[in-house]
């Protein structure tokens, strides 16, 4: 009988948690023996926390280590090490900082093998992972499964996620559909790696929804695991990032600013949004062709060209698939009945520098009153925060937060009117002009220009 291998990909950027990752996914496999890792370790010669030499002689790992001035970003870290695929049974795709559950290789075994017998052919386990506590651990972790919602459009067109305690998790008996895909955590069939390859010209944000309608349009069924596998660490506070890294005067050979406008625009054409055009092929980085994309959007109530989201899935309601005129034509008679039902959605950002919040009558507020206006000053849409959300606001460097809501008119200003107790209305902050990106980048002989 074959051994069931699994190909675990890890794309690891400065980080002293992957050596603790890395002895607690073998530690907590029932069958260590079957693991095969692929890591692309993007070190700082002199940092020292991320060494690995422990495994450098293991015939079980694949380790490509990269200086970091030569890093482009994850996605094309991610793309290196699905290039040491060798024909695994199952791949699992993670980054360099997890805890594991005792036995999670043979739950995540036998979560693909119950969804195959049900007739999904080409299941995929997927989620934003409970969160643990490096300084806390095991204390620390969250043990209850998440599943992923719909967050929001961010102004330059990817989409957003927030995790959520899954419903009725302790009588569930088997994995949740998914709409998304986290990028943290996939297992799934070995051949994932040759059919959905990581496309090495995104560089962040647009990862995750690109991938998953890749896949599903490939043919994967998304799934949340309905048990504890593992656990991630979200804010890797006070440590490095490649962002901070690769600014113009870091000594690397390139600034991350330019290819991240770079990757926003391929994902805006890749899904047409703003009405993009596709002036170039995506080739294997493009969509498959077992479903379409319209398919994928009646799947999870997400219209891309418009920014368009279903009611069914923000906030989400119910379990996927979303009602859609293909499959529930006593819901839309029509395909234009059921494109009518999506609502814009918006994100606007708010920020406030330090001078306008810090005042003793700012201090007395009971609330703010955002609001957010169209092109003649109409109010289009409101949000009040509470005293403890003033007080978070007032305590950092300055006021950062956004509004995100739907709506059919774009909005263009914001305004903040603070409200006191004891004075009542306060001087407004705004109306300020939004500063929404557009699709202003061109390709010229390959290369991303503005």
């Amino acid at each position: 009988m074959k051994e069931e291998t699994i190909f675990i990909q890890i794309a690891s950027y400065r980080d002293p948690e992957l050596p603790k990752t890395l002895r607690d996914c073998i530690e907590n496999a029932n069958k260590p023996e079957n693991l095969r890792f692929g890591i692309c370790r993007q070190y700082k010669p002199g940092d020292g926390f991320d060494e690995i030499p422990e495994f450098e002689n293991d015939p079980r790992f694949r380790i490509i280590d990269v200086d970091w001035k030569d890093a482009r970003g994850v996605c094309w870290a991610r793309n290196i090490v699905q290039n040491e695929y060798k024909d695994e049974t199952y791949t699992m795709q993670l980054d360099s900082h997890h805890r594991f559950a005792e036995g999670w290789d043979t739950l995540c075994i036998d979560m693909i093998n119950q969804l195959q017998k049900k007739g999904h052919k080409k299941p995929l386990l997927t989620a934003y992972l409970p969160s643990y506590k490096p300084s806390d651990d095991p204390a620390g972790r969250e043990n209850h499964p998440w599943f992923m919602e719909f967050d929001r459009f961010i102004p330059e067109g990817a989409i957003f996620f927030i995790p959520a305690t899954m419903p009725n998790y302790r009588v569930r008996t088997e994995p949740m559909r998914s709409r998304f895909y986290s990028a943290h955590f996939c297992f799934t069939l070995g051949q994932f790696c040759k059919e959905i390859p990581h496309d090495p010209d995104y560089y962040f944000h647009g990862e995750e929804i690109s991938i998953a309608a890749r896949a599903f349009t490939h043919g994967y069924d998304l799934f949340h695991p309905h048990k504890l596998i593992a656990w991630h660490e979200y804010t890797r506070e006070g440590r490095d990032k490649h962002w901070d890294d690769h600014d113009v005067d870091s000594g690397s050979s390139y600034g991350w600013s330019s290819v991240n406008n770079a990757c926003h625009f391929r994902n805006r054409t890749l899904f047409g949004m703003d009405e993009t055009e596709r002036t170039f092929d995506f080739g294997k980085y493009g969509f498959g062709k077992e479903r379409t994309l319209e398919e994928f959007e009646c799947y999870t109530g997400i219209k891309f060209d418009r920014r368009g989201v279903m009611e069914y899935t923000w906030p989400q309601l119910h379990e996927p698939p979303t009602p859609n005129y293909l499959q529930n034509p006593e819901i839309y008679s029509s395909k234009e009945q059921w494109e009518n039902a999506f609502g814009r959605n918006w994100c606007v950002d708010i920020w406030i520098a330090n001078s306008d919040i810090t005042t003793e009558d700012h201090k007395d507020c009971d609330f703010w009153c955002c609001t957010a206006h169209d092109a003649n000053g109409d109010e289009i849409y409101r949000e009040d925060l509470g005293r403890w959300r003033i007080d978070e606001e007032c305590a950092k460097d300055a006021a950062s937060f956004f509004l995100k809501f739907c709506s059919d008119k774009e909005p263009k200003s914001w305004a903040v009117l603070p409200h006191s107790p004891s004075k009542g209305w306060l001087d407004r902050i705004g109306p300020n002009n939004i500063d929404l990106p557009h699709s202003k980048y061109e390709i010229k002989n390959g290369i991303y220009d503005e």
